[in-house]
């Protein structure tokens, strides 16, 4: 929460900065927004090759089936909350966002920073997403232990560098992306656009949780309402810690009062805590939408644009690490490679994630219990 309010002070003081301060105090916003931006996607391949090495080649070995079904139906659910989330956007935006014209057509001051520098990353995110697939199943395959040990530590230095530099430092690159924005007058109409998807992703979440638990509950034989009010302690915990990880021992405990039986239950539910990010994706993807819109003239993108995005989002997700954000951070790459979203697009979608990133949580903690019961149900 104190990381939320942070991010809010950021953008209050970015607007303020790019309406009223003096050009040079904003220039010198823009100039810390490019060079952190530089470290920023610098860092976004390292952390795809690591996290994801490091998550596959530590995923449990002989537990075949129920290995294999939990990770299916954990994807499944992601990717279908990604097309929910689209095909929603795609209906409601339109209606609501102002066009691209209207951006267009207001006028402002382009300011630019004092100094630039241009940190090209060692690889881009579809190589690292290769790399990482290619060494994470070759160290599960041959033990290599010396390999694991390497992708393990790699994972922990950019968790690191993220907990300690860039996570903190978000609300001042947030601030600069405001201000640059203010300036040029368009702010007050990309805030208006971005909270209209903000609370359309806020009722998707819901929306989703109950989808997810009718069909547990109709699998299971269970009130699907009774499957959720025994999962709300999840809920609310993953509001307060924003990190699926530390509410495992609650969503665990709460899954096991569903039924669930306790050998599927501590399998599924921590590995769902790393592979399940539903509520993540309806974000990205309903922000995505927006993005393109307002960039397009209000052009709606196709269902088969935007399907290899959601498809690659929902295997990046495995790399998003255990901090807030963490999500978001690792869906940069694609933004930028798959999307064609330049700098300051990718800044407005950090910022909204993070507004919303407890509700993205609770709904992805939520739904764990879903996948658990489905799980348990199908064995």
């Amino acid at each position: 929460m104190a990381l939320i309010l942070k991010l809010i002070a950021g953008i209050v003081l970015g607007m303020l900065c790019g309406l009223f301060a003096p050009h040079w105090l904003t220039q010198l916003l823009l100039t810390f927004k490019g060079l952190f931006g530089q470290l920023l996607f610098f860092t976004i391949p390292l952390l795809i090759l690591f996290f994801i090495t490091s998550g596959i080649a530590a995923l449990p070995r002989n537990s075949g089936k129920l290995l294999g079904r939990t990770l299916g139906i954990a994807y499944l659910s992601t990717i279908c909350a990604g097309t929910l989330a689209f095909i929603v956007a795609a209906l409601v935006v339109p209606m609501l966002a102002p066009a691209a014209a209207d951006l267009a057509s207001i006028d402002g001051v382009n300011l630019t920073p004092y100094i630039e520098m241009n940190i090209p990353p060692v690889f881009n995110v579809m190589t690292a997403l290769a790399l990482a697939f290619v060494f994470g199943l070759g160290i599960a395959s041959t033990q290599a232990t010396s390999l694991k040990q390497l992708s393990d530590q790699g994972r922990d230095i950019i968790q690191l560098l993220l907990s300690k530099i860039i996570i903190p430092f978000l609300p001042l690159y947030i601030a600069g992306v405001f201000a640059q924005m203010a300036a040029a007058g368009t702010v007050f109409v990309t805030l208006k656009t971005f909270g209209i998807v903000l609370v359309l992703a806020l009722v998707l979440h819901w929306l989703w949780i109950v989808l997810l638990f009718t069909a547990a509950g109709l699998k299971a034989g269970k009130s699907p309402l009774s499957l959720i009010k025994t999962m709300l302690p999840a809920y609310f915990t993953a509001l307060g810690t924003m990190s699926s990880a530390a509410t495992i021992p609650v969503s665990l405990q709460a899954t096991k009062n569903n039924g669930v039986k306790e050998d599927v239950a501590n399998f599924a539910v921590p590995l769902c805590a790393t592979v399940h990010l539903s509520g993540s994706t309806i974000t990205i993807v309903s922000c995505a939408v927006a993005v393109i819109m307002m960039k397009s003239n209000l052009e709606i993108p196709s269902l088969f644009t935007m399907l290899p995005f959601i498809l690659t989002l929902g295997v990046v997700m495995l790399a998003a690490p255990g901090v807030p954000g963490g999500a978001v951070m690792s869906a940069v790459g694609l933004l930028g490679s798959m999307l064609g979203f330049g700098e300051g697009a990718i800044a407005l979608m950090i910022a909204l994630y993070m507004a919303q990133d407890s509700f993205g949580t609770a709904c992805n903690v939520t739904g764990d219990g879903a996948i658990a019961v489905l799980v348990d149900q199908a064995d």
